[in-house]
């Protein structure tokens, strides 16, 4: 999209003074991109209001769309089964994505998720910032590029940065991994592994969070 048509759009409605209820209810009436048109629902970050951990995602999908939670449908299966080797109960975890509205495209009657494109990403990152001034976590994880790279800068590669500390003012701990659909989509013989070196990742956050 070219920046002309992207300024077509409003800027997200963030309240001037957010809390987690008020961003939930905000957000249903964003329109700061063209996704809210084709979703159910915008899908805002569940957990505690003073996480130590926030964990962002790309984006929701089928089931989070339908059901208006984070992180409930297969990718999230992964991602309970990581936190769980890893020692972190997902109750103390604040989870949310980059993007709120799911994004995907028709396949007979199964909607398929399609990445967001970088200029939806940016359109929403005013609520994901929003989060993180009201949630002031000690530890931030990135999961996968889209949520990566909104935060970071489009320099950022999983490949190469994950799985250590990145420079950052979000919050004291900033790290990235890979996104769990990834160890979904990965092949059966490489599958295990992926999921080993997520938990790992999720490991050291959680060995430098029980150190503080």
């Amino acid at each position: 999209m070219t920046p002309m048509a992207q300024a077509e759009y409003p800027s997200a409605p963030v309240p001037p003074h957010p809390s987690l209820t008020k961003l939930r209810d905000a957000v249903q009436e964003c329109r700061a991109c063209d996704l809210w048109e084709a979703a159910t629902q915008a899908v805002m970050g569940e957990g505690p209001r003073h996480a130590e951990l926030m964990l962002v995602g790309e984006t929701p999908g089928d089931r989070e769309d339908l059901e208006g939670h984070p992180f409930v449908g297969p990718a999230g299966g992964v991602l309970d089964r990581g936190l769980e080797r890893a020692g972190i109960s997902r109750d103390d975890v604040y989870l949310t994505n980059a993007v709120k509205h799911f994004r995907y495209k028709l396949r007979g009657k199964r909607r398929i998720h399609q990445t967001p494109d970088r200029w939806q990403a940016n359109a929403c990152l005013p609520w994901l910032k929003a989060e993180l001034a009201v949630v002031k976590p000690a530890a931030l994880m990135c999961l996968g590029a889209t949520a990566a790279q909104a935060l970071l800068g489009s320099h950022i590669r999983i490949g190469r940065d994950r799985g250590r500390p990145i420079d950052s003012d979000l919050a004291e701990l900033v790290m990235l991994t890979t996104h769990p659909s990834a160890i979904l989509r990965a092949e059966d013989e490489d599958r295990e592994q992926a999921m080993d070196m997520f938990v790992a990742d999720l490991s050291q956050v959680a060995k430098w969070l029980s150190a503080r």
